[in-house]
């Protein structure tokens, strides 16, 4: 799988060329199915937040870009259904929207629901994260970030090996600043990104490389 790990979703050129390169065809050919699982684990998110993720068409939601087909895969439902339903569903598509939200509430439907076990087998898809869609593929988010009250701690899916703060300076987010995310870093094992919402994140194999028109810094436990 391909990963472009965003703070803020498809907010600048260099993100959105990031993202075109990842595919192997124009957006305008590529078919998205869209994750807002992650919303429902959040205090701060609800019936409105996830509907404005996936109606909204300005491109930084990422279901705005132009795409041929935008579909809603809801992780929650998966388990209600047969693999033999949505699997197919998924390798069809060429991209995952994943939004934002609680991680470790992504993290518990990604296992539940089986589509954590699918993913090592779909090397061509693109996995487009947003904040906590992008922070649920790292090995831990640290307490700073866990918002469900049923997370047993704040581990994540581990597909890579490094972790996110994201929001690295928001207007909105006073506490996420650089002094913040230090110490956040503290109490992470692996090495550490502080990202802003201009900045992503691209992985491709071992290959890993910093998108930005703004501010990040890679930080060390």
């Amino acid at each position: 799988m391909k990963l472009l790990l965003t703070s803020g979703g498809i907010t600048n050129p260099s993100i959105h060329d990031a993202l075109v390169g990842l595919l192997t065809k124009p957006i305008a050919e590529s078919t998205a199915l869209c994750i807002p699982t992650a919303q429902w684990g959040h205090p701060m998110c609800g019936p409105g937040s996830v509907r404005h993720f996936i109606t909204d068409q300005t491109p930084a939601t990422m279901c705005g870009l132009g795409w041929k087909s935008v579909g809603v895969l809801e992780l929650t439902a998966l388990p209600s259904i047969s693999q033999e339903r949505w699997v197919p569903w998924v390798r069809e598509a060429d991209v995952l929207l994943v939004d934002g939200g609680d991680a470790t509430y992504l993290c518990h439907w990604m296992r539940e629901s089986g589509l954590a076990e699918l993913l090592p087998s779909l090397p061509e898809t693109v996995w487009v994260g947003l904040s906590a869609g992008s922070m649920v593929m790292t090995p831990q988010i640290g307490e700073y970030f866990v918002e469900w009250p049923s997370a047993p701690d704040d581990r994540a899916l581990g597909v890579v090996d490094f972790s996110i703060f994201p929001h690295l300076d928001h207007e909105m987010l006073p506490g996420n600043t650089m002094s913040a995310a230090e110490r956040w870093a503290a109490s992470i094992k692996g090495p550490c990104y502080a990202i802003d919402d201009r900045t992503a994140i691209k992985v491709v194999g071992d290959s890993v490389e910093v998108v930005s028109e703004g501010h990040w810094k890679r930080l060390t436990p």
